[in-house]
């Protein structure tokens, strides 16, 4: 039979601040590395999201006997635009397939540098160019 001396079971705040300062380590080698990781995966959902978008422009495309127009752009792929009669669309399933992961709009350039149809995002800064997380990213 085992005996009580009163004492409850449990940590001591010595345990639980050497399992937080331990945590702490942790997250402080590891972290960045996520971090990491996490931004160049945005880049890389950017380029295969471009590249549905294109293949959705090119059933567009096939449809309407033309791309969409600069004033059309991406959004004609969802919504049908008034100079459009044989649309079949809609060519993507809902409004956020046309944007890219730092929320704004693919863009497009046609005639395209790299084939008949640049699909392309400028990357998390939004701006021309770039390096690493902040570069343009495309169906290219």
């Amino acid at each position: 039979m085992r005996k009580d001396n009163g004492r409850d079971a449990g940590f001591t705040l010595l345990e639980l601040l050497v399992v937080l300062a331990i945590l702490g380590l942790l997250a402080a080698i590891v972290g960045p590395q996520v971090m990491k990781y996490l931004d160049s995966s945005k880049s890389q959902s950017a380029r295969v999201q471009a590249k549905n978008v294109a293949a959705a422009l090119n059933l567009f495309k096939l449809d309407a006997s033309r791309f969409p127009t600069a004033e059309e752009g991406v959004a004609a792929l969802i919504k049908q635009p008034a100079n459009v009669p044989n649309w079949n669309g809609p060519y993507l399933p809902e409004q956020s397939a046309i944007l890219d992961p730092w929320g704004r709009p693919y863009l497009l350039k046609i005639p395209g540098e790299h084939g008949d149809i640049d699909v392309y995002s400028l990357g998390s800064d939004g701006q021309p160019g770039g390096t690493g997380e902040a570069r343009d990213v495309g169906n290219y």
